[in-house]
């Protein structure tokens, strides 16, 4: 038996990832879309090719990726794929960085900062006193 793809469950899904709600959603889609709209689009198995493309253009994604997307196939790749997860974790990270050294060359660089600050407010000061003589 041949698994349907429920497109406008892959919209809400797809939407849902990128942190898009509703309303936004029916803001990009038109005056005539609204939240209630939406909801009902996502509820649909099959939704139309042009209704589709709309949405494709709305949140930046492949048209084949609402028709073909199926959780539970992407499950079963996964799952048959990584059988070993003990090797693909790294319990132990090592940084190249070390946060002091960070925190060190912020601090510098704050330093050197302030002493061209000081240095601009020197040359400034000196070309007041000049037009002030003059």
């Amino acid at each position: 038996m041949e698994q349907k793809i429920h497109q406008g469950r892959n919209v809400k899904r797809f939407r849902e990832m990128l942190g898009i709600k509703q309303e936004a959603l029916a803001f990009d889609l038109g005056q005539e879309w609204n939240q209630k709209k939406i909801s009902l689009l996502e509820q649909r198995d099959i939704i139309e090719e042009d209704m589709l493309r709309q949405i494709s253009a709305a949140l930046k994604i492949p048209v084949e990726a609402f028709q073909n997307f199926d959780e539970e196939q992407a499950i079963n790749i996964i799952s048959n794929t990584f059988h070993d997860t003990q090797g693909l974790i790294n319990y132990n990270p090592s940084f190249n960085n070390s946060p002091i050294d960070k925190i060190v060359q912020l601090h510098e660089e704050k330093i050197a900062l302030y002493e061209r600050m000081l240095k601009e407010k020197d040359d400034m000061m000196a070309r007041l006193e000049k037009l002030i003589s003059q």
